[in-house]
């Protein structure tokens, strides 16, 4: 697949020429080398994109021409998973991976054991996994939330499942229907949810679930719990 770059005014006339000029562009050139007639993808981070190729390169910007253009729908099922602030870099990981996972929405959460913080950056590390992955979708990043503020989007998702290594019902037996447009996912920091969060969560409408026998680190357990929900729901 060709590499792709963001934009904010998304050129889509095939056959028009446009100039690509932002930091973007300039990536392309200084680190990638791009040269007249390489190919690659443009998108607006919303689902619309273009097929390009460089028609003239600059030192800081090249003139592209549009060769195809079309438009991304969006999956049936929209994911937002609750990720509990782990410390330093592994922040930034678990954006990544849940970025890759192909999540449409991430909500830093200030549970009562996490240590990290959050950070105007994430949109950034979001931004740059979606180019990464390939995807014409860059995830929202919200404000870090509370444990309120979950269990308010608890309540209005069609399923809701808090992971927790001391559950007793397995993940399998918590996903009974394929009908989910508003799946929410919660995942706990590096010391786990407290008894307190769990009740919570189970009185707003959460099902709580055993991932598997491994204990996978809390910037980890993301895209496993993503990827294993998806398969149960059939989005993948």
């Amino acid at each position: 697949m060709f590499t792709l770059f963001f934009v904010d005014e998304l050129p889509t006339t095939v056959g028009g020429l446009y100039e690509f000029a932002n930091e973007d562009a300039n990536h392309a050139i200084r680190v990638l080398r791009m040269q007249t007639g390489a190919e690659f993808m443009l998108s607006d981070g919303q689902g619309s994109w273009s097929q390009v190729v460089a028609t003239e390169v600059k030192k800081k910007s090249m003139q592209v021409r549009v060769i195809d253009s079309g438009f991304q729908q969006p999956l049936a099922t929209t994911v937002t998973v609750v990720q509990a602030l782990p410390k330093g870099d592994r922040a930034k990981e678990a954006i990544e991976l849940l970025t890759e996972a192909g999540v449409d929405r991430i909500v830093p959460w200030a549970s009562a054991r996490s240590i990290g913080k959050g950070s105007e950056k994430f949109a950034i590390t979001a931004r740059e996994a979606s180019k990464q992955s390939r995807r014409f979708r860059i995830p929202e990043v919200t404000e870090t939330a509370s444990t309120a503020q979950i269990c308010e989007a608890i309540k209005v998702s069609d399923l809701a499942i808090a992971f927790h290594e001391s559950a007793t019902a397995k993940l399998s037996d918590q996903v009974s229907s394929h009908n989910v447009e508003h799946l929410l996912i919660i995942i706990g920091p590096e010391g786990g949810l407290t008894d307190e969060e769990i009740t919570a969560f189970s009185d707003a409408g959460a099902k709580v679930a055993l991932m598997g026998r491994p204990i996978l680190r809390s910037a980890h357990a993301g895209i496993a719990a993503v990827s294993a929900v998806s398969a149960l729901l059939k989005v993948w």
